[in-house]
């Protein structure tokens, strides 16, 4: 990955600017890093229950997941918060409530994710029939939707 003037060579590093781009086909790019977290089933999760809530406690996102441990959602949020996507407010009552929202960077991440979402829920039925007919389309062959874009 070609280095601007005043950035780090190492992923990661917090002297990178924010204006370069990275590189998702360069091996050493910490952009394969970022979409690891954000592609996750839990950060989707996440990122979409807190865009249409506003806000919300961490019971009632655990209660919106099933599935999700307690380990994974604080983790899952910890991730979130490090890469300025969302927001931690703890009110100081006890127990504390602990509130969480998306930044504006994390409201950036909601179109995305949103479509993202959509194409998974319109087309698992097609790969999931895929999968279990063991007969998949090969790269030569045409699909119901007609031949591949060259």
């Amino acid at each position: 990955m070609s280095r601007e003037v005043g950035t780090s060579g190492t992923p990661g590093h917090p002297e990178v600017t924010t204006a370069r781009h990275g590189d998702l086909f360069d091996a050493d790019c910490p952009t394969r890093l970022l979409l690891d977290r954000v592609g996750s089933k839990w950060t989707v999760m996440i990122v979409l229950l807190l865009a249409d809530e506003q806000e919300l406690r961490f019971g009632a996102l655990r209660r919106r997941m099933p599935g999700v441990s307690q380990k994974m959602l604080t983790h899952t949020l910890r991730q979130l918060e490090d890469d300025g996507l969302a927001h931690r407010r703890v009110e100081p009552t006890s127990p504390p409530a602990v509130h969480y929202s998306l930044t504006a960077l994390g409201d950036t991440l909601v179109g995305p994710l949103r479509e993202l979402k959509r194409w998974a829920e319109t087309n698992m039925g097609r790969i999931d029939a895929l999968r279990t007919s063991g007969t998949r389309p090969r790269h030569d062959q045409q699909d119901e939707d007609g031949p591949r874009p060259t």
